[in-house]
């Protein structure tokens, strides 16, 4: 349960300084043991959406998306533990089955009988305290529980995204970009949507892959920055501002943080954030490059072009599928 704006929140810092396997599963296991364990989380049979950061198909060396190595890991504790994960997403940009593809993580999950699934079939859903209607993915609505898995990124539109914005996948295809639209006129509007969105989904917990970070032009044209950490916590604010310290950004310069001040959504106090796990303090990186900001509003010509484009990879993806399975079949029945 996320703490609004009472009592003391602990975020976890995990040293991790590649994506080995061995050094990504102890860093995840010391996560989830210096938060309660497993079973303060997820029940054996639990079906748990584990909800990466999925914005378009680039390969893990770009730093693009959540790293194969962590959904993996974070996969395989919860099959051991006796729940049952699955892997989905609502990419910017094409669709979760490429992006799963560019980071070749097809074939691992299938070895562990993980499904892959696009948050797609929306249900509009009233969320936040003005009840606005949000067409969330009814994919995601019927998971049990939620395990946010999101990049360390810098944003052109926000400065810099850790842990809320993942969340704001479960609004289905280009549903977003008329989000932007509509809320994108200024960062207040817009940001206190992405935190509403976030309460609405209440994921159990977030584990945020800094490993290999992102700096300028994200959250797709970056530079990858090694930084060496998972981060961890039940409150996403907490994380957040631990995260902007780790890269010695005064919080409330990222809209996300400053907006959930305002609202008090989630604990935005420094002094009542506690850490556990590895010590940061000498491990602060002064020269992470924030982007040069731009609108956080689209336009209604780039939103139809942007539908467009979308809708047209869809339905390329779509054939393939049906080429694939038609083969397939070709060949069973020779």
């Amino acid at each position: 349960m996320i703490d609004h704006g009472m009592g003391n929140s602990t975020v976890i810092l995990t040293r991790c300084s590649d994506y080995s396997r061995p050094g990504i599963a102890e860093a995840m296991e010391r996560q989830f043991e210096l938060l309660g364990g497993l079973r303060r989380f997820v029940k054996a049979g639990d079906r748990v959406l584990l909800k990466p950061n999925f914005i378009a198909p680039r390969s893990r060396w770009h730093a693009t998306q959540t790293d194969p190595a962590v959904i993996i890991e974070a996969a395989r504790l919860l099959k051991d533990f006796g729940a049952k994960p699955f892997v989905a997403d609502s990419p910017a940009w094409s669709n979760v089955f490429a992006c799963v593809k560019a980071l070749k993580l097809e074939e691992p999950l299938r070895k562990m009988s993980v499904p892959v699934k696009q948050l797609d079939k929306p249900k509009n859903c009233e969320i936040g305290a003005k009840n606005t209607s949000v067409g969330i993915s009814s994919v995601a609505l019927d998971a049990d529980v939620i395990i946010n898995l999101p990049k360390f990124k810098s944003h052109q539109q926000l400065g810099a995204t850790f842990a809320v914005k993942n969340m704001f996948g479960c609004v289905t295809g280009k549903r977003k970009a008329l989000w932007h639209f509509a809320k994108g006129r200024n960062s207040d509007d817009f940001c206190e949507l992405l935190i509403d969105i976030y309460g609405f989904m209440n994921p159990a917990l977030t584990i945020i892959d800094a490993v290999t970070a992102m700096d300028g032009p994200g959250p797709i044209n970056g530079r990858p920055r090694p930084l060496g950490w998972l981060i961890g916590g039940i409150d996403p604010i907490a994380c957040e501002i631990i995260c902007a310290r780790l890269i010695g950004i005064e919080p409330e310069r990222l809209p996300i943080i400053k907006t959930a001040k305002q609202i008090a959504f989630g604990c935005s106090d420094p002094a009542k954030i506690e850490i556990a796990g590895d010590d940061f303090v000498q491990n602060v990186y002064p020269d992470f490059q924030l982007p040069k900001l731009i609108p956080i509003r689209f336009s209604l010509p780039h939103v139809g072009k942007s539908i467009c484009k979308q809708m047209l990879l869809l339905a390329k993806a779509g054939v393939k599928k049906l080429r694939t399975q038609a083969q397939t079949g070709s060949e069973k029945a020779g």
